[in-house]
């Protein structure tokens, strides 16, 4: 293995510690350094697994008006060049890890609308690139289920195992007291501004069903977006919501000018070894004040027909989406309807799979199913037209993806929900839900309000 100035490199090193601090505490070291990113699994279960922080960026892929490579513009496409990149570079993982070589980054919303060929009636209210890859040397990953941690070098920048030498030693220079969370709470004041009046809001929504009961569509996301001034910074904000709002598909990604604070609920794609996976959410509950009340809005969901059939025709539309690039038979709904508990909401899920056709890489698949049915709604294009005609600007990174891919082949990659993003002092947040015949206007309002509040709350302190 060479580095990027063509001297000889050691190959991987691969350390593993069964005594460390939290993750997010490690992360802690590097929450402040430009291109750092961290995927965090604050909820711990069979989705929520494993935690990857990525440093020290070999590759960095970005995508705007125009797309450069290591700061230098490029004339191929992004999608071209990231799948020649991955084939030309592919390695296998001889590990059980998710990740241990590979790209970290976000696909915004408004690239899955010009790769759509939709056109945007509203100009940009925030300036950020429309996609990041950043190709890491060194990652830190954590098993949770197996509470080990590895620290990966991939001596692309300097040797690896000085590299996971150095790391050790600063890790191991974190002390306990270090490791101990800080629950004082201290409230802030914040300034909340939406792009819509909820007037105007109801009357999106009755527009909507308009578009149904006409035929345009069958089903479709609707969105306001909130603009958040407060005295938290970005860091902060993030600590809290992991704390009070773990989610499964989280993170922070520290952009310099610009920084990303995720606690999203909701995996897009998985692919491991070829088999895809993509787990939508429709239909949304409030927790309950107590447990009598909890049980009755997670049955209330579980049986509500309305909910049941918005979740169906996502779950119909992924199929057709999946079916582009899998075998032919190979894609399968393998659960439905299954309801999932979060801090402050219920959820109902699907998963549907399959496996992806031979000659084929992640970024196929990315072209093929993004962004998500279950943000746009069915049939899929004619929707996005719609969103744009009836929301009051873009969506930009909201309802996009975050995530990796990794030189083996695999991706995880959720949806950009439950997220922040914030940049010269403002944080822009995206809520939203999803409209069909049946959809009562408060009901659809007062929706996007409940999930705003985690994120409110953690910018509020």
């Amino acid at each position: 293995m060479k580095n990027l100035s063509g001297t000889a490199m050691p190959k991987r090193t691969i350390r593993m510690m069964k005594d460390f601090p939290p993750i997010h505490r490690i992360f802690d070291l590097f929450a402040e350094e430009e291109m750092a990113v961290f995927l965090d699994s604050s909820l711990q279960n069979a989705l929520g697994r494993y935690s990857v922080i990525g440093l020290f960026p070999y590759l960095t892929l970005v995508k705007g008006e125009t797309f450069t490579v290591n700061g230098v513009e490029c004339e191929q496409s992004f999608e071209e060049y990231v799948k020649e990149y991955l084939n030309s570079h592919r390695e296998e993982n001889p590990t059980t890890l998710p990740i241990v070589s590979g790209a970290v980054g976000y696909f915004s919303y408004d690239y899955g609308r010009e790769k759509e060929g939709v056109r945007s009636r509203h100009r940009k209210k925030v300036e950020i690139p429309d996609c990041i890859l950043c190709f890491y040397d060194l990652f830190i990953v954590e098993d949770h289920s197996a509470h080990t941690l590895y620290l990966i070098g991939n001596g692309n920048l300097k040797d690896s195992r000085r590299m996971t030498e150095e790391l050790l030693l600063r890790i191991r220079g974190i002390t306990e007291a270090d490791w101990k969370e800080e629950n004082r709470r201290e409230s802030r004041r914040i300034t909340v501004e939406a792009n819509f009046e909820k007037k105007e809001y109801l009357t999106a929504v009755e527009d909507t069903i308009r578009h149904i009961v006409e035929g345009d569509i069958y089903i479709m996301n609707m969105t306001q977006q909130l603009s958040v001034s407060g005295e938290s910074g970005p860091y902060q904000v993030f600590r809290r919501l992991r704390r009070e709002n773990p989610s499964p598909f989280g993170g922070y990604f520290q952009y310099g000018d610009f920084q990303i604070i995720c606690a999203s609920p909701e995996r897009f794609l998985q692919m491991q070894n070829g088999h895809v996976m993509t787990r939508p959410i429709k239909g949304t509950r409030k927790r309950g004040t107590t447990p009598e009340e909890d049980e009755a809005l997670k049955k209330e969901l579980a049986d509500s027909e309305k909910d049941k059939s918005e979740l169906l025709m996502i779950v119909d539309l992924e199929r057709n989406d999946l079916n582009r690039v899998c075998v032919p038979g190979s894609v399968k709904v393998t659960e439905l309807f299954q309801v999932e508990t979060y801090a402050t909401v219920f959820h109902l899920v699907a998963n549907v799979e399959g496996d992806l056709e031979e000659g084929k890489n992640v970024m196929d698949l990315i072209e093929a199913a993004f962004p998500g049915g279950s943000i746009t709604g069915a049939p899929k294009l004619r929707a996005m037209e719609i969103i744009d005609g009836l929301e009051h600007d873009r969506r930009n990174l909201y309802t996009g993806s975050i995530g990796y891919l990794t030189l083996s082949g695999d991706c995880d990659l959720n949806i950009v929900i439950r997220t922040a993003l914030h940049k010269d002092g403002v944080y822009q947040i995206g809520v939203g839900g999803g409209i069909t015949c049946e959809s009562e206007l408060e009901f659809e309002y007062e929706e996007t309000l409940q999930k705003a509040k985690a994120l409110l709350e953690a910018i509020q302190g």
